[in-house]
């Protein structure tokens, strides 16, 4: 059947006649998040699973000088809204991989006044120096499971038929390579060929690949020199934990358990732990100009067990060691951020 053009548009035109019409516009004031005027901004303090809230939660429990004021419970997400030796809080968790910490982190910066978010939790080691309870803050994140899968090259032994935009990415990639040392340098696991997501934000034309997102420089630097404050942080048998601040990070919506995968993470993105959240968080901080940073205590090591993965027999212990480094941070974060 046959049907005028005309009739077929007529709705659309209706709609945006009526957005166009005087007095219209104003109309919209009514939608998007709340904007803060409150001069002394919160400190969010995130966590992704249950032993690492739960570690969190105990150590604020035993200092005098921090309390938790209300519990907000908002789209099923509990927020603790509180104080820490005077400076407001909320503690709250994003839940396990990527989709819940962006989600969680998102209506976090809209729902309260956070000027920063510190993030403290377990990770698997990709770095076999690493070992459970050593602590990782790094300062890039990149999301290694944004990929192409493609066939195999019928005509190419080990060759695969890749689409002309993944080509003509890849010749992006080697060349900003040469500008930027910390971009990956990609190769292929197998049929699996690593791609960049688009982010927009306020004040760009368009969307721009980001190969990585970069934990706030001045919370690195106070890090550090929480580190240097605090006493050592040892594991329950005494034996000191090593720290190290820098290198690179991982995110994808995987629980990693294999070697010969983590040993590729090595090669292309130079990582030195993978985890299912923190470039999710890290990404949502960017687009929101908010100051971030993530603390990551070892696990286990990525599919370099003998048999079954360890991480359950020492995730409560390395949220532990975390816990205390966050603590050291947020004393350094009261007095490096005056309100």
């Amino acid at each position: 059947m046959n049907v005028p053009l005309i009739k077929i548009l007529a709705p659309f035109v209706l709609l945006i006649v009526t957005l166009s019409a005087p007095g219209h516009a104003e109309n919209y004031a009514q939608y998007g998040p709340k904007t803060f005027t409150t001069t002394n901004k919160w400190t969010a303090i995130v966590a992704a699973y249950e032993p690492e809230i739960q570690a969190i939660d105990e150590a604020f429990a035993q200092l005098t000088d921090a309390k938790i004021e209300q519990t907000l419970t908002i789209k099923g997400v509990k927020y603790q809204v509180g104080q820490y030796k005077g400076e407001p809080i909320v503690i709250f968790t994003t839940g396990i991989s990527v989709p819940n910490a962006a989600m969680t982190i998102q209506m976090a910066l809209d729902y309260f006044p956070i000027e920063r978010v510190v993030m403290m939790g377990i990770a698997g080691a990709v770095n076999p120096e690493f070992h459970p309870g050593d602590i990782a803050i790094p300062e890039r994140w990149y999301f290694h499971d944004e990929s192409v899968y493609v066939n195999p090259d019928p005509k190419k032994q080990g060759e695969f038929v890749l689409p002309d935009y993944y080509e003509a990415a890849l010749n992006r990639y080697k060349a900003r390579r040469k500008q930027d040392p910390h971009s990956p340098a990609y190769e292929n696991f197998g049929y699996i060929h690593p791609e960049e997501m688009a982010v927009i934000k306020e004040g760009w034309d368009e969307p721009k690949q980001m190969p990585y997102f970069s934990a706030t420089p001045k919370l690195i630097e106070l890090t550090k020199q929480a580190i240097a404050k605090i006493e050592p942080i040892k594991m329950p048998s005494g034996h000191p934990i090593n720290i190290k601040v820098g290198g690179n990070g991982v995110t994808g919506s995987v629980f990693l358990d294999n070697a010969e995968y983590r040993q590729w993470l090595q090669r292309v993105y130079n990582a030195q732990v993978t985890e299912m959240e923190s470039a999710a968080v890290g990404q949502v901080c960017f687009v929101n100009d908010v100051d971030w940073v993530i603390i990551r205590s070892i696990s286990d090591l990525a599919g370099g067990q003998q048999g079954k993965n360890v991480e359950n027999v020492f995730d409560g212990i390395a949220s532990g060691t975390g816990t205390k480094l966050l603590l050291g941070l947020l004393d350094q974060i009261i007095l490096a951020y005056p309100n």
